[in-house]
């Protein structure tokens, strides 16, 4: 394998452009009252944590140090102690890694080739919305209340489809509704909306249908409706049970949405059941349309990976800054880990991908032919000579 100069770490840290990062920097002036601790070394300091797989500010503190030859390829000034690092993540605003965030996305994703087969085939932006609960300890932060016992984080993330990268994320308390925090967002006329049943709420979705937005959602299993067309059912797809054109019934549902809606009887392997999927586009095929509810899966993928392979179920600080601020690096981290995945040769897997990532943080070779091929090939032996 090739030698660097670098390790792998501080390669990965080359994809931060440093200018934006800079004029990030003087739009939030999160470099002033930093005791001497710049935000780039914060920034490394917390990336470092999440890529490490280390849970405390005493492990950041000493993994750096462990690095100390090496900080000048990280181009951090000095290694923060652990105190240092609290003091910051209670003060340095976290509206400031948020935008580096979306910063990054804006950079990276456009690097992200690969398309999936019915979003070429529709020619629309499909978008997945989902949102998930990171549990924290009420005794410890206080100011995320839940229940009565317990305190959550609620994060909400509209994913590409196209990329499997949240184009929008944002962090709430546990209580807040998921409907309420979709109804802030704009779609753009055209684009496809994929989303669980929590987000049924009709006078939003016809506001949806208004501004020319398609949506594909589930049917609550209580709500009335009367059937008005049903359509063949293709033999070769046996996994649609029923296809047919439909209007709500009962007084708010159908006050709210009067249009006719499409109504899709889909199996769900899983539960071993049939799955009520609705949508206001009529004239897509049944298929197609349980097509994209299933796609809906890659949000619940994301989540599963953000809270297995990053940091993001223990905290290295309890004030609601200092949780925000490790959320987005851990959401940085994953940018950073599908753009390595995206342009790799090699078929990784994601969580084998940051394991062996881990495995070799330290290690001087190069980072960009490492993911091509990591794993040596020895060479064939010569051929054995026969004599006769």
């Amino acid at each position: 394998m090739p030698q660097t100069k670098l390790n792998l770490f501080a390669q990965l840290l080359e994809h931060i452009d440093r200018s934006v990062f800079k004029k990030l920097v003087t739009k939030h002036s999160s470099d002033k009252y930093s005791k001497g601790i710049s935000t780039w070394t914060h920034f490394v300091s917390m990336l470092f944590m999440q890529f490490a797989h280390i849970d405390s500010l005493r492990d950041i503190q000493n993994g750096l140090r462990s690095l100390s030859l090496e900080k000048n390829h990280l181009n951090i000034g000095r290694v923060p102690c652990k105190s240092s690092l609290s003091y910051l993540n209670k003060k340095r605003d976290a509206a400031f890694f948020e935008d580096l965030y979306f910063n990054l996305l804006e950079k990276l994703e456009p690097s992200l080739r690969k398309r999936r087969i019915y979003a070429r085939k529709l020619k629309r932006k499909v978008y997945l919305m989902d949102a998930s609960v990171i549990t924290l300890s009420l005794s410890l932060f206080d100011w995320a209340k839940y229940r009565t016992t317990k305190g959550a984080l609620k994060l909400h993330a509209v994913l590409d489809y196209d990329s499997g990268l949240p184009s929008y994320v944002n962090l709430s308390d546990g209580k807040t509704s998921d409907i309420t925090q979709a109804k802030t967002l704009d779609y753009t006329s055209g684009s496809v909306l994929v989303m669980d049943r929590a987000y049924v709420d009709f006078e939003w979705l016809f506001n949806l249908d208004s501004k020319g937005v398609l949506f594909v959602t589930r049917l609550k299993s209580n709500l009335l409706y009367e059937p008005i067309q049903e359509y063949h059912l293709d033999p070769r797809q046996p996994h649609i049970d029923m296809d047919q054109d439909i209007v709500l019934k009962g007084g708010t549902a159908s006050k709210h949405y009067p249009k006719k809606l499409r109504l899709v009887h889909v199996w769900d392997e899983k539960n071993q059941c049939y799955l009520k999927v609705i949508t206001n586009n009529l004239s897509w095929t049944a298929d197609t349309v349980s097509q994209l509810y299933k796609a809906r899966w890659d949000v619940e993928v994301f989540f599963k990976h953000l809270k297995q392979l990053f940091r993001v179920k223990s905290f290295v600080g309890t004030s609601e800054n200092a949780v925000r601020i490790q959320m987005w690096c851990s959401l940085i981290g994953m940018l950073l880990l599908r753009y390595l995945k995206s342009k790799a040769k090699y078929p990784w897997h994601l969580s084998n991908l940051i394991t062996f990532l881990r495995l070799n943080l330290y290690t001087k070779i190069s980072l960009e032919k490492w993911i091509h091929q990591p794993f040596e090939i020895n060479p064939q032996p010569p051929p054995e000579l026969r004599l006769f």
